[in-house]
């Protein structure tokens, strides 16, 4: 074996890594600047002297951003390259946040927030492209769950930092911590090499003289995977959005917590989250993507009923971190949607079938929250288990990728024998 092959071996398995940390830190702080919003709402709300229902369109306006990051980010990414999109990407959230810092009315924290959701989309299809360009498939499922597992570490750290930050000096200098994503961009910047595969993807086209076209996920081969997927992603995150957003409300006035004892348990229930995520992507590889995924939103349905029937301070405790450990769809979905698109239009299938899912799952809360107000708490979140069933239900009309691998590897392998 030669120097120059070694060393392309060795740049290989360098840029992996790179991609692997580089990607959960910036997925990190995606998720801790949409968490920043969240915890800082009621103190907004009071002092800003807007209702309930302007702080919900501050976190729709969010969602609704993310939602046309799918379109307009991953156009970029597919067309200029991975690298430079993701660190715009993350460095426009950041600069973004920061900015609220600096704002005085609700219009103003409004546009923020909505253009900051491009760049907040954006993160999630660039980072799942490149794992899936950079890890090898036996390997792709635990290293996308791996990184997405980021969220609950950045929703966590979101709650930390209010907790020290907004007593002190207010909730305008908690956006400043928005910054700190563009320590990520420079990480990618200088450490991350363009993916390969991109490049003889891009090199193939120039010959060609073939153009990106965002219809190309519309056209009659991909239209089926697109729909099925889109409307997995919209089951899934309508639920997840929907429980998230009222379980503290249930916790605190359905079951009697303080507001004290129920951060304790959202902490407990992150580190379930957490561990789940990379227990279903060991899982994923072993058994495959798709019937990890449907495993998942099943596990999920079935914990979730349970949980919110618990009544008892300490089963409620236990309980919860066992619900979020089968919420790792998100992680799943990372190594499982790129794939269902080739590599020309990756991040614009991949992040258009997830991010309008978040852009659907913006008006979940509104509706629970409408439903809870007639029927409790109870019914509402018993609603969203439903949701959760529905995805796992259509997860079984989309293809099981790993088999069909597994199928054209044994063909392969099949005709070299012949051929020997």
């Amino acid at each position: 074996m030669t120097s120059s092959s070694n060393s392309s071996i060795s740049g290989k398995k360098s840029a992996k890594w790179h991609v692997l940390f580089g990607g959960f830190f910036g997925y990190m702080f995606d998720a801790m600047d949409i968490l920043l919003l969240a915890v800082a709402m009621p103190v907004i709300i009071a002092d800003l002297g807007i209702s309930k229902a302007d702080g919900g369109l501050l976190a729709t306006a969010t969602m609704v951003g993310i939602g046309l990051s799918s379109i307009i980010v991953g156009w970029c990414a597919d067309t200029y390259g991975r690298r430079k999109t993701l660190f715009w990407s993350l460095t426009i959230f950041s600069v973004l946040t920061v900015a609220i810092a600096f704002t005085s009315t609700w219009f103003e924290i409004l546009v923020l927030r909505f253009l900051a959701g491009l760049g907040l989309g954006g993160v999630w299809s660039i980072i799942v492209a490149y794992i899936t360009e950079t890890w090898p498939p036996k390997q792709r499922g635990r290293a996308a769950s791996f990184v997405l597992s980021s969220f609950p570490v950045g929703a966590g750290l979101a709650a930390f930092l209010s907790y020290l930050i907004i007593p002190a000096y207010g909730w305008r200098a908690l956006f400043l911590c928005g910054a700190g994503a563009i320590i990520a961009a420079i990480y990618f910047l200088i450490f991350v090499p363009e993916s390969e595969v991109w490049k003889q993807q891009k090199e193939q086209q120039k010959i060609k003289g073939e153009k990106i076209a965002i219809s190309e996920i519309f056209s009659a081969d991909m239209l089926r995977n697109t729909v099925l997927a889109t409307t997995v992603a919209s089951f899934g995150l309508i639920g997840y959005w929907g429980c998230t957003t009222w379980l503290p409300l249930f916790l605190t006035q359905d079951r009697g917590l303080s507001m004290e004892t129920m951060s304790l348990f959202f902490i407990v229930l992150n580190v379930g989250m957490f561990v789940g995520y990379n227990a279903f992507g060991i899982l994923a590889d072993k058994i495959g993507r798709r019937t990890a995924l449907i495993l998942s939103f099943i596990g999920t349905a079935i914990t979730l009923p349970i949980y919110v029937s618990m009544t008892g301070d300490m089963a409620l405790l236990v309980m919860g971190p066992v619900y979020a450990f089968f919420t790792a769809f998100v992680g799943l979905m990372g190594s499982y949607f790129p794939e269902l698109f080739p590599t020309r239009i990756r991040t614009i299938g991949a992040g258009f079938c997830f991010n309008i899912g978040r852009g659907v799952s913006a008006f979940a809360p509104f509706a629970m929250g409408f439903i809870a107000q007639g029927y409790g708490l109870v019914t509402g979140l018993m609603i969203c288990a439903g949701f959760f069933c529905l995805a796992g239900l259509m997860m079984f009309a989309l293809p099981n990728i790993d088999a069909n691998k597994q199928k054209s590897c044994a063909v392969q392998n099949a005709e070299a024998q012949e051929g020997n």
